[in-house]
């Protein structure tokens, strides 16, 4: 896997990833950006929700669940020192389908976060991580 990410001008970056997409990032107006896009520890947390988002939903198909939803909310906090690493995360999960069965999304979440989303599991080294979730019958 690789990425390059270009200094634009100000305190804004464009990352071109191994796979030919661009993703732009920009600090915040205190610190020079122009908050034209997210800053990069926005999307380190956003890149875990996608991962953990990515592998539930295959987890739940695959047990032939009727998903036709998924949405995760993620909260975080910071240490105050710099490194300012994430400290606590909370990802909350919010799936739709018909019958769902909870015990069956229960499953789902504690695989991603135990054994294949690489992105939370690596994040859950220096923050205690913490899964809610709930069902919306469709």
């Amino acid at each position: 896997m690789e990425c390059t990410v270009r200094w634009h001008d100000g305190m804004s970056f464009i990352a071109e990833t191994g796979s030919g997409h661009l993703v732009a990032m920009d600090g915040a107006p205190s610190a020079g950006g122009r908050n034209l896009a997210p800053r990069p520890m926005e999307l380190l947390l956003a890149g875990a929700g996608g991962c953990a988002s990515f592998d539930i939903v295959t987890i739940l198909k695959k047990g032939r669940q009727d998903i036709v939803g998924c949405d995760v909310k993620l909260t975080a906090e910071r240490a105050e020192e710099d490194p300012k690493v994430f400290t606590h995360i909370n990802m909350h999960f919010v799936v739709k389908g018909r019958r769902l069965k909870p015990e069956a999304l229960e499953r789902a979440i504690k695989l991603s976060a135990e054994k294949y989303c690489s992105a939370s599991i690596m994040l859950g080294q220096t923050a205690k991580m913490n899964h809610t979730w709930e069902i919306i019958e469709v």
